[in-house]
């Protein structure tokens, strides 16, 4: 589809939906829409303007021109954009392929590569995509712009199944505002043009956020101008000059998650050098051979650990009713009380039982040598000893005769706590270990002890976000889920093993600490892991994505209804929604009648695709949205 650029003046009496962003959360949205208008919306017309500067389907993370370096992090056959009968919603299913179902169809000529990237990438790129369309294999993990081509073909398809009479306009630039007199129609100014777009609904679904620099950021970025120095505040690693970091030199990176691993590749290979030995093998048959031109990255984090590797989690089996005990009716509970509920004292002991619950059936039904007695006494104790009681403590020193078998919710959110090394050379060597056993676990066919804890994590999303500040204060639960969910495939943990024995890569541990030397002119870096010790650098890259607060956000349509009262933010910096379908909370309590807001930015975040058969949270929100957002239409 062609940039629309028609004048919307004289179309006052057609109804008009904007949805702002046109990403993959936005073309989900619109599929919803294609899906439901032929039943709710009775063939009346309907101008959709869908607006964003970066190319429709793909948006700006998935986009088509960026390094094929850039992986996915999940298997080909585990995305789709489509529904099946796993999603619990109103509207009709309509099935479609999977990623890897798609590229072999591209591969067989069944099917061809999206006009719009056929028309707006070079002949060079499309036919690299061809080639790479026709090596993936089901369990590969696609380079990011092969996504960005299915997800363009995705957008391209929804567009041709609107009924007749519903019109689909993209406008590639940037919304700056919306003018709403009362609760009616809205008005959507846009860069670069005149007349504002009519919204009867507008509908944000506008991904990660950028913002202003924070406190700490806004000062080392003084600093580093200051002295000269490299610093590179929270940004999409795909769109950032690295070219100042010279060969060589050491780096200080603080961020050990996905966006180190881009980091990663950009610095390396990116630059060069290669691999030989496989990455799919053993952990240390990958060789690094560099080509001098790589900085040496010094990494660390709060936690000190890259995220869990994603490859290899076997999803079947017995698993336990989840959530038990911070389900719906403990948080309706929480939030009856006459006093607000507190984080620590009411709320994270409910979560470590959680968590260990699903841990310990784990055990019981996985490994059943390692426990003594049966599941069902164990569970009927557990359920009523209090979290760190005697009671708790004297069952699980019973059924559980190895400590290390036991669960401690301090331990998966701080694996390496308390960790005293005597040198960065031995810090070297027990990071390696650690990694080298999480990969181990992962393949594991005995099954992966992880999987549990991260199905007992997603069961309590709906209801830490209900819980508002007491559910997640800081984001921190959240980060924790990330861990879990959204890993590196593990070919990256190798690389990373790879990188660390050919000295490209350095860990500095957890609880990583920065400090601007004012009087050497240089940034400083340790962690009480190694005690004392610390690395110097005359660079300094925040390897993570921005995550502003409203506040601070520098979208101008969403700062527009943040400063207007129509949004709040949640202590994690989350802009509140209504669960079910997106409905934009305001600060005095209600819902906007005429707004939604879908995606990472709001407090019911979930990924835009899924994998088949997996109840796709995002698609049962998208389904509810459209389907409120027709009726409104006609209302």
């Amino acid at each position: 589809m062609e940039p629309y650029d028609a004048d919307c003046r004289g179309q006052s009496r057609v109804p008009s939906l904007v949805v702002v962003g046109a990403g993959p959360r936005g073309t989900g949205f619109l599929e919803r829409v294609a899906a439901n208008a032929p039943s709710l919306y009775g063939g009346r017309r309907l101008d959709i303007h869908l607006v964003d500067p970066y190319p429709p389907g793909a948006g700006r993370n998935w986009r088509c021109a960026q390094s094929p370096l850039l992986w996915m992090n999940s298997p080909a056959q585990d995305v789709t954009m489509y529904t099946d009968d796993s999603v619990p919603m109103d509207g009709p299913v309509r099935h479609g392929p999977t990623l890897y179902a798609w590229a072999r169809d591209i591969h067989s000529g069944r099917a061809r590569l999206p006009a719009g990237v056929e028309r707006s990438e070079s002949p060079g790129v499309a036919r690299t995509l061809r080639s790479e369309l026709g090596a993936l294999a089901p369990q590969d993990f696609a380079g990011r712009r092969v996504l960005g081509a299915y997800l363009r073909w995705v957008y391209e398809q929804v567009v041709a199944s609107m009924p007749p009479g519903i019109s689909v306009h993209w406008h590639p630039t940037t919304a700056e505002g919306v003018m709403a007199p009362g609760r009616g129609r809205q008005s959507v100014r846009l860069t670069g043009r005149r007349e504002p777009l009519p919204a009867d609904v507008l509908v944000l679904s506008l991904g990660h956020l950028e913002g202003e620099l924070d406190t700490e950021h806004a000062q080392l970025r003084a600093f580093a101008d200051r002295h000269d120095l490299f610093f590179l505040p929270p940004d999409f690693t795909a769109e950032t000059d690295l070219s100042g970091l010279p060969a060589g030199e050491p780096v200080i990176a603080r961020g050990i998650g996905l966006a180190f691993v881009d980091l990663m590749a950009l610095l390396t290979e990116g630059r060069g050098g290669h691999y030989t030995g496989s990455a799919q093998g053993n952990e240390d048959e990958l060789i690094y051979h560099p080509s001098g031109k790589e900085p040496v990255l010094h990494v660390g984090s709060r936690r000190g650990v890259p995220y869990h590797p994603k490859a290899g989690y076997d999803l079947t089996g017995e698993w336990p009713p989840l959530p038990r005990f911070l389900g719906p009716a403990q948080a309706d509970e929480l939030l009856n009380r006459p006093t607000p509920p507190d984080h620590l004292r009411d709320v994270r002991p409910l979560i470590g039982k959680e968590l260990g619950f699903a841990h310990y059936h784990f055990l019981f039904t996985r490994r059943p040598e390692r426990t003594r007695g049966g599941w069902t006494g164990f569970e009927h104790r557990y359920a009523v000893a209090g979290p760190g009681s005697p009671e708790m403590e004297d069952l699980l020193a019973t059924a559980v005769p190895d400590p290390a078998d036991r669960f401690s919710l301090d331990a998966v959110d701080s694996p390496l706590s308390g960790l005293r090394l005597p040198s960065h050379d031995a810090l070297q060597d027990h990071l390696r270990d650690y990694i080298r056993a999480d990969l181990g676990r992962t393949h594991d066919p005995a099954g992966n002890p992880g999987i549990p804890v991260y199905m007992g994590l997603l069961s309590l999303v709906r209801q830490l976000v209900r819980l508002g500040e007491a559910g997640d204060p800081d984001g921190s639960w959240f980060g924790l889920l990330s861990s879990y969910a959204c890993g590196p495939p593990s070919p990256r943990l190798r690389q990373l093993l790879a990188l660390s024995r050919a000295g490209v890569v350095r860990f500095l541990g957890p609880g990583m600490t920065v400090e601007a030397d004012e009087e050497r002119g240089i940034f400083r870096a340790g962690s009480p892991s190694v005690p004392g010790a610390q690395v110097t650098a005359r660079a300094l890259v925040e390897a993570r994505l921005p995550a502003p607060p409203p506040e601070r956000v520098s979208n101008p349509l969403l700062r527009n209804l943040y400063e207007g009262g129509a949004v709040t933010a949640s202590g994690a910096g989350l802009v509140r929604v209504g669960h079910e379908d997106g409905r934009l909370l305001t600060r005095h309590g209600g819902s906007h009648p005429r707004r939604f807001a879908l995606g990472p930015f709001t407090t019911a975040r979930t990924s835009a695709f899924a994998p088949p058969h997996s109840g796709g949270p995002a698609f049962r929100q998208n389904d509810a949205a459209a389907r409120a957002a027709l009726a409104l239409l006609i209302s």
